[in-house]
């Protein structure tokens, strides 16, 4: 069974990654369409409300313990091609949270940096390697520094590897972002990889959105850059995030921003700034990331409040359907 007295309050199943070992290559933490299927059977179907549905229930405050719904997030080209089969064949209609910087002449590079270490290194090891080979520098202090931290991340996130927390440690606080995209692109450039030809592959495109919501599945917020440390971003940086990305989704769907109530917090990265901006925003409802009360976030239960709705990651489903 699914449920058991860790996940048993209403939430959300989060996913990323799908592959087909065609045009949609196994990476880490990807699953194919079967697993797809096996993983909501397990789930129960029965268990599994339309987005609308729970959306409207967690409006009225009549959500059950053993609701759940799906989320997907990144706009990522895979959830079209292998997941969204899934999902009409069986009639579950979900949430779809998106960044919106793709849709834009200045894309982030989030997505193209995991594509890359993923399929132009025999292995994530092979990567790791390569890459602290570039920072070149000695880390010791800074691990032994975040050492706490780092510990702290992998009880929140069990699907990470240390080797998984230690890179995004290195990537965010060490370099921060202008350093780590220029090694990363000096990586590409060793490699011979053009970032230029993989955008259509990777990412959702306008008529997939379009499509999306013809088809009844509801398109969300999911920031219009994916920061990877929203929370380090000062108010109005967070709220342009936001309310750029409620626009642009708002006019690719022909609908009024106001009509998109949804969203999930890139990371699971916010603070209380964050909050009060999706509210002024008309949000009403957002996801984090994980399972677990953050009592430095202020949370006190673990559906927070309408906006700090939990997720379980689908990795960690895979694991205890594979046990």
């Amino acid at each position: 069974m699914y449920f058991n007295n860790t996940n048993d309050f209403f939430h959300g199943i989060m996913f990323h990654h799908f592959h087909d070992d065609k045009l949609h290559t196994r990476g880490q933490g990807s699953i194919s369409q079967d697993d797809f299927y096996k993983l909501i059977n397990f789930i129960g179907k029965k268990n599994i409300l339309n987005a609308d549905i729970f959306f409207e229930k967690l409006r009225k405050k009549k959500l059950k313990k053993n609701e759940v719904c799906l989320t997907f997030d990144d706009a990522i080209k895979c959830q079209i091609d292998i997941a969204l089969p899934v999902l009409e064949d069986l009639n579950i209609k979900s949430f779809f949270f998106v960044y919106t910087s793709m849709f834009s002449d200045k894309p982030d590079n989030l997505e193209i940096f995991r594509y890359f270490r993923m399929n132009y290194f025999k292995n994530v090891e092979e990567f790791y390697e390569s890459f602290y080979e570039n920072v070149n520098e000695n880390l010791e202090n800074f691990f032994r520094h975040y050492k706490n931290e780092m510990e702290y991340k992998k009880i929140k996130s069990p699907h990470y590897s240390i080797d998984d927390i230690k890179f995004r440690f290195v990537r965010d606080l060490f370099l921060e972002k202008e350093k780590y995209e220029k090694l990363m692109f000096s990586l590409m450039k060793e490699k011979d990889f053009n970032p230029d030809e993989f955008y259509k592959k990777l990412f959702f495109s306008k008529q997939d959105l379009q499509d999306l919501d013809k088809l009844g599945h509801l398109i969300g917020l999911h920031s219009h850059n994916h920061p990877t440390l929203f929370e380090k971003l000062n108010y109005d940086q967070q709220k342009e995030e936001y309310k750029k990305t409620q626009q642009i989704i708002s006019k690719i769907l022909n609908k009024s921003p106001n009509e998109i109530k949804w969203m999930s917090h890139p990371n699971g990265s916010y603070n209380p700034e964050t909050l009060e901006i999706l509210n002024n925003l008309g949000i009403e409802l957002g996801f984090k990331q994980i399972m677990k009360i953050e009592p430095e976030k202020g949370m006190k239960k673990i559906n927070n409040s309408s906006l700090e709705i939990a997720r379980e990651n689908h990795s960690s489903i895979i694991k205890r359907m594979n046990k």
